[in-house]
């Protein structure tokens, strides 16, 4: 059995960064495309709170890469991945991280679809992808400069980022 499977009730609602931030959860919506984020990070956090309110046909539901849950219902993806960059995983099961996430989304949701002629252009994905990866790289000096320091993170999580 692994650990997370033996993680306790009370545990597992403590890791719930989404239920934290008033977001619909994979439970709340059992039919809708989970969108997997960093719930430690500022930056990401406020970026998902976006998407929620973007989100008027109820489509998405939304888990933080440390709630044990999340690996529990995708252990196809790894925690190194899910730290790498965001992921949607569709209706189908298929998860769609980073930049190919935000080209899926702009075709879920209707106040993204003025970026989905350019996210779907010809040979532009690579450029996307490498701008992602610069963002999500830097996305807890981001998070720092948006907040004033490690306010905008959760319990100070930002600082350990900027020690490697």
């Amino acid at each position: 059995m692994s650990p997370v499977a033996t993680l306790s009730e009370p545990r597992r609602a403590e890791a719930f960064a989404a239920k934290e931030l008033g977001l619909p959860t994979p439970h709340d919506r059992p039919a809708a495309d989970v969108v997997i984020f960093d719930g430690k990070c500022g930056f990401c956090r406020e970026q998902v709170r976006r998407l929620s309110r973007w989100d008027n046909g109820q489509r998405l539901a939304y888990l933080s890469v440390h709630d044990p849950l999340t690996l529990e219902r995708y252990p196809e993806l790894t925690f190194e991945q899910l730290m790498d960059q965001m992921y949607v995983v569709d209706g189908r099961g298929r998860a769609h991280g980073g930049a190919d996430a935000i080209r899926y989304l702009t075709r879920r949701l209707p106040q993204l679809w003025w970026a989905a002629p350019v996210l779907h252009a010809p040979f532009m994905m690579p450029a996307w992808r490498w701008g992602y990866r610069q963002v999500a790289k830097r996305r807890y000096e981001i998070s720092r400069r948006m907040g004033g320091g490690a306010a905008n993170c959760d319990s100070g999580s930002c600082e350990l980022h900027f020690k490697s």
